[in-house]
């Protein structure tokens, strides 16, 4: 009888222990993950009964006051030389995993799907904690017309005020009504200059937003005033990479927009057309080539002057991305015109600095000299300066099927892993800081400062991209957050003094950007949640007489009286699209890849061929650049670290938070929020 009623004593001690955790760390049963707390009992010689209560998530490792973030701490796993990178491994894998199958099938196994969710059904049941009360289930079909609809508004009140108040200059200035130009009185305004070229910067960077939104008369009413009004004719000094993206780019999406024989946006067609878009865009690319002339790497100068050429001053100075982000515009136009000379000298750009990474860490740094090849900026991140060069490796292989793009951008994912990723192996599971990308020093690996920036909420984008999607959903969960605490991204956060350090927000695109492909690789309705968030943030801080005008400080929320081009062509865009579940871009069944500016382009067989192919013998004449130009056989596409690799997500994972509450408790904890 005493032994029964020492195991009853037991059992209802262990009860009480389980319900006094589930009070204070809000883990109940109906939470949005189960998340399990083994309690283990030890029976002593002497009968003493240990209790052992495993590591909460919620909680950092010691207090929190005292706990640095372990983002501080280098990688612990690296290899001294990734060339060939190992993969990374995870350190366990539960039961219930994905099935060997998964990835190639395209569809996750159910097993998989059940252990994300820890065994929970769909939302709505009782007792769900406040994140499930306001991000799951359904997002109403009313909600989301109303939203689609507040985007589209959102995108036309810029527009029409731009068209009013300052067309044909570059931009406008929302707060007072009239058009911006080019500094000419101070050339050294580079932040200015190097965007505007006095060639009506936003109406051509919004052409195919306004086809996306089905507005064929405004398409056709546009394209006819850029063909009848704009010249590159001018003495304006532009970058390279300014005027390729937003110009360059923007002339070939609506150029094919227009000669797509399906037109899936309604009729796009403009009468009497004679490719001028399309001569327009190699009349720029023209002008822009003389940067990659009389540079010792093939590297470009970063600056061109549209009439002369490269400034007798121009800087020996180029950023990583302005100089290797230039492939996917240079290549559709060589695809397009049968001439190789655009995309070889960008590709050659490329090369030059993929050469350049280090031989340790095969990093890139994020500043070079393009006569020396020296690094002057030593820093490797996936923010300003690096961004969209990792991103277009991956978008050129999409267009382009080039084994070297691909085999580049794995080896380069692969570094970025080894070496930027800090925080806990797994998105949605186990101990510690939520994963990180931080700033590390190119040769070392070792930390530079505790800072992001807003055009690094590009990546999980990119990760959704290549099916890394559990990772993506994190890095995207911790800018959200950054979000929800200030209605804005600050330039540059803080991570570790949870303060931002650069505090103005030009309406940045990255983070609905991201926002935009999680909810295509999903479905979760979290990610409309968070559009919504963004758009009355928007709607609520920037709107402003004419316009939409730049966040001169985040907290305060007082303005700068500028509207950049790429809310446009990109924030209202992905807002919208994020909302219009039935727009031709998603079900037209046409593949669709965006620029780094937002210009939608077809992913068709056409731009695969080369029309220059035959011109050269096999192996005669070429450089080795040009050699890696022809055909290869499809590399494989590999995903370092991820947790789940699928093409579609079965419903009882649609209507749950991709992130487990209690991560995301901790990620709110970490900016400050809670």
């Amino acid at each position: 009888m005493q032994w029964r009623s020492l195991v009853l004593g037991l059992v209802l001690l262990r009860l009480g222990l389980h319900g006094v955790l589930w009070l204070v760390f809000g883990l109940g049963p109906s939470m949005g993950f189960y998340q399990r707390f083994s309690i283990s009992f030890v029976l002593q010689r002497h009968g003493v009964v240990k209790i052992s209560v495993p590591f909460s998530p919620s909680a950092r490792p010691g207090s929190r006051e005292a706990a640095s973030p372990s983002w501080l701490e280098s990688p612990r796993h690296r290899p001294r030389n990734p060339q060939p990178p190992p993969r990374r491994r995870r350190r366990r894998r539960r039961p219930g995993g994905p099935s060997d199958s998964g990835p190639e099938s395209g569809l996750c196994s159910a097993s998989h799907w059940g252990y994300l969710l820890g065994g929970r059904g769909r939302a709505g049941a009782a007792g769900e904690d406040e994140y499930e009360k306001r991000y799951s289930g359904a997002f109403p079909p009313q909600l989301r017309a109303q939203m689609r609809d507040l985007a589209r508004g959102m995108f036309v009140f810029g527009y029409d005020n731009y068209m009013a108040h300052a067309f044909p200059e570059d931009e406008l200035n929302p707060i007072h009504c009239r058009g911006r130009g080019p500094d000419r009185g101070d050339p050294s305004n580079l932040n200015i200059n190097d965007v505007l070229g006095n060639y009506s910067l936003t109406l051509i960077d919004a052409l195919d937003t306004l086809a996306i939104m089905g507005n064929s008369s405004e398409f056709q009413k546009a394209v006819k005033l850029v063909i009848d009004t704009v010249s590159f004719d001018k003495d304006s000094t532009v970058q390279v990479f300014e005027a390729t993206i937003r110009v360059l780019g923007s002339l070939l999406s609506a150029h094919r927009i227009i000669i797509d024989s399906k037109q899936p946006f309604g009729n796009m067609t403009i009468k009497d057309y004679d490719n001028e878009l399309l001569h327009m865009a190699h009349d720029l690319a023209v002008r822009l080539l003389p940067a990659f002339e009389n540079t010792k790497t093939g590297i470009p100068y970063p600056r061109v002057n549209l009439k002369k050429g490269v400034p007798p001053d121009s800087n020996n100075e180029t950023c990583t991305a302005g100089a290797g982000s230039l492939l996917v515009e240079f290549g559709i136009l060589s695809r397009l015109l049968g001439d190789s000379t655009f995309e070889w000298v960008a590709r050659r750009a490329v090369k030059a600095l993929w050469n350049l990474r280090s031989n340790d860490t095969g990093l890139l740094g994020n500043v070079v000299n393009i006569q020396t090849g020296h690094w002057v900026g030593k820093q490797s991140g996936l923010g300003a300066g690096l961004d969209s060069f990792y991103e277009y490796l991956l978008k050129s292989y999409i267009l382009f099927g080039e084994k070297e793009d691909l085999e580049m951008f794995n080896a380069a994912y692969q570094s970025i892993q080894n070496y930027l990723r800090r925080g806990r192996e797994a998105c949605n599971e186990g101990e510690g800081d939520p994963p990180l990308y931080v700033n590390v020093n190119m040769f070392s690996g070792q930390l530079m400062n505790t800072w992001i920036d807003s055009l690094q909420a590009f990546f999980p984008g990119l990760q959704v991209l290549i099916g890394d999607v559990e990772d993506a959903i994190c890095l995207h969960a911790f800018y959200y957050a950054i979000w929800k605490r200030y209605g804005a991204l600050p330039e540059r956060y803080n991570w570790q003094l949870q303060a931002p350090e650069v505090l103005f927000y030009p309406l940045r695109p990255e983070l609905v950007e991201s926002t935009y492909l999680l909810y295509q690789a999903t479905k979760n309705p979290f990610y409309l949640h968070v559009g919504m968030d963004i758009l009355q943030s928007l709607e609520k801080y920037t709107r402003v007489k004419c316009g939409y005008a730049t966040l001169h400080h985040v907290i305060d929320k007082s303005k700068e009286d500028r509207m950049e081009s790429f809310f446009l062509s990109e924030t209202c865009k992905y807002l919208y699209l994020l909302f219009d579940e039935e727009n031709p871009v998603h079900r037209s069944g046409n593949k669709y890849m965006f620029t780094t500016e937002g210009h939608i382009v077809s992913v068709d067989k056409h731009l695969r061929d080369l029309p220059w192919k035959n011109i050269f013998p096999e192996d005669q004449g070429e450089t080795e650049v040009e050699k890696h130009m022809h055909r290869s056989k499809p590399a494989e596409l590999k995903v370092i670290n991820s947790s789940s690799n699928c093409n579609r997500v079965p419903d009882e994972r649609r209507y749950s938070l991709p992130l487990k509450s209690v991560y995301m408790r901790q990620i709110d904890q970490m900016v400050g929020l809670i």
